[in-house]
């Protein structure tokens, strides 16, 4: 850049006062119980599925097992996330939880469409349903799905690949709900076509959860602006402080599931502020609109010298 143009960097530690994790321990912990339970129960409701001729049973344990291995990369990218930054991967490794949330949505739309097709042909080819054991299995899915959910309600206070997880969970405990329903309506009426119904309804479930998921996880994989963030918001605030004459190269994106970045140039023809100014900058940026990882540079010449100055330009 020109020698009017001053480089500064808005990772004053004074300013910054970052959400501490979640302790990688607690969550490996919770992650490691939520896995097994939910093991034990695939293999339990797979084979009871197989015994009774329920498909909304292999329906749930499809979904259930894509959880288990929804649930082991996101364990896994918490824990790559934890990872200090090298000479390679300056920022660590935190965009694993990125990555991880497309597998998870893609693992997703896999189970639907295996299960889909399973259902269509027993509409075509009608068998005979056990709803005794439909409705015990999925009770007990209710309690091992509810029980797993708890071990996150802590955490996902503060981190959103625990919420995710927590929330899943929770869902699933629904839908085992739903399995109950058509166990019970087959012992009432005999309408054995209620299985594959009720399988359905699972699947509908599962493709309207997951495809928020895979909208969003696709989002941030393009670096995409967080949701809670709104871009016009953030340019007003930064156009609005003191000195600042324009501001332009103003790009917001995640770092993770959990963190956000942004770089933008300030165009400040009065000279460069005190150190007191980024810091305060630092601080609001994060507490008003959950930017962690602000970096900022200043420019005091008031022409269009900066060859980034063009909003086409990136």
């Amino acid at each position: 850049m020109s020698a009017g143009h001053h480089h500064h960097h808005g990772h004053e530690h004074g300013g910054h006062h970052h959400h501490a994790p979640p302790a990688p321990g607690n969550a490996g912990r919770a992650f490691a119980i939520a896995v097994t339970l939910n093991l034990i129960f695939v293999a339990a409701e797979i084979a009871a599925g197989f015994m009774s001729g329920s498909m909304a049973l292999l329906a749930d344990a499809g979904h259930n097992l894509s959880d288990v291995l929804s649930l082991l990369l996101a364990w896994g990218a918490s824990v790559l996330a934890a990872r200090p930054p090298s000479a390679r991967f300056t920022y660590g490794l935190k965009s694993s939880s990125i990555l991880a949330a497309i597998a998870n949505a893609t693992l997703l739309w896999v189970a639907v469409g295996a299960i889909l097709v399973e259902t269509v042909r027993r509409f075509a080819e009608p068998a005979p349903v056990a709803g005794t054991t439909m409705m015990i299995v999925a009770g007990i899915g209710i309690v091992i799905n509810a029980l797993s959910a708890l071990l996150f309600a802590k955490g996902s206070k503060s981190d959103l690949n625990l919420r995710a997880a927590f929330v899943h969970l929770m869902a699933d405990a629904v839908v085992s709900v739903g399995v109950v329903v058509a166990g019970l309506i087959v012992l009432l009426t005999g309408f054995e076509l209620i299985d594959p119904i009720a399988s359905l309804v699972i699947t509908a479930v599962i493709a309207w959860s997951s495809w928020g998921v895979l909208r969003d996880s696709l989002r941030m994989g393009m670096l995409g602006v967080p949701d809670n963030i709104d871009e016009s918001k953030v340019r007003v605030h930064l156009e609005h402080l003191p000195g600042v004459e324009r501001v332009h190269d103003l790009h917001i994106w995640p770092m993770s599931t959990t963190e956000t970045a942004l770089t933008a140039h300030l165009v400040m023809p009065g000279g460069p502020p005190g150190d007191g100014f980024l810091r305060d900058l630092a601080h609001d940026l994060e507490h008003r609109f959950g930017i962690g990882h602000p970096t900022i540079q200043i420019e005091t010449e008031g022409a269009c010298s900066c060859p980034l100055e063009s909003e086409a330009l990136v």
